[in-house]
């Protein structure tokens, strides 16, 4: 069965296959993120986003970050009681969960049926299947990525992983990719909640998700988590990332840059 792939700009993905659709990360306020740095926020620059349909059958959220889990965004494109699907808390306090707080909040406040997956867990929902997937968060905190398959055709979501050693493991349980939706903005980090900073990009750069995509084995790869978020310190993208992910990927894949609201057809 065919899906058709959404951007929602940033990281949001809207997936629709056999008349259901499902949202992935989906973002409708991107200057909530830095909001609470106050007028410091100002200066930094939010990415392009647009909204998913409404009446989706679930949500999925890679993690907590304001940046990938907007409630707003949720409850608008979801029907009345569809779950959204995310992993599982910290188990830490103060310090330790802080980026997860907003977020964490917001959804609570929402009333939005949220459901906490472990890693490799599978749900079947609609015409869908979904795999919760190993992931490695840039500020550790908790992240999945998310296999998404409807029919033959299997679609991986990496949220904003760093590159890890897991990649193997997904291809060989996912048999076949057909499609990766690829992180690609390397991001230097330097959250005040996470000091000493480290000089190692805390979201795959360019050439690290070029060769997750090789290690996948995906057929299409479409490169998203870019063109935004720049201009303070401490967030610090790569430069020129689509045009040294292109490079990256060469022959390895088909590569689909979409914008907000453009769409893809992914199937065999």
């Amino acid at each position: 069965m065919e899906i058709r792939a959404k951007s929602l700009g940033w990281a949001g993905v809207e997936l629709t296959a056999g008349g259901a659709s499902i949202v992935i990360d989906p973002l409708a306020d991107p200057a909530a993120v830095f909001a609470p740095l106050g007028d410091a926020a100002d200066a930094i620059s939010q990415p392009e986003v647009t909204a998913a349909g409404a009446g989706a059958v679930a949500g999925l959220l890679t993690h907590l970050h304001r940046d990938h889990a907007d409630a707003g965004a949720l409850t608008a494109s979801l029907a009345p009681g569809a779950p959204v699907l995310e992993p599982g808390t910290g188990g830490g306090e103060g310090l330790e969960e802080l980026g997860l707080a907003q977020a964490d909040q917001e959804l609570d406040a929402a009333g939005i049926d949220r459901r906490r997956v472990t890693v490799w867990e599978r749900t079947e929902i609609g015409p869908f299947a979904v795999t919760a997937l190993p992931a490695a968060d840039g500020t550790g905190d908790p992240q999945v990525s998310w296999l998404v398959e409807s029919g033959e055709t299997r679609i991986v979501h990496l949220g904003d992983t760093m590159f890890h050693g897991w990649w193997w493991r997904i291809a060989l349980r996912a048999g076949g990719i057909d499609a990766a939706f690829v992180p690609i903005n390397g991001a230097i980090l330097d959250f005040p909640h996470r000091r000493p900073a480290s000089p190692i990009p805390g979201v795959m750069d360019p050439a690290q998700a070029a060769e997750a995509v090789r290690l996948l084995g995906a057929r299409v790869a479409v490169p998203m988590h870019y063109g935004g978020y720049e201009g303070g310190p401490w967030y610090r993208p790569a430069d020129r990332p689509l045009e040294r992910f292109v490079d990256g990927v060469g022959g390895d894949a088909q590569v689909r840059p979409l914008g907000a609201g453009e769409e893809t057809v992914i199937g065999r």
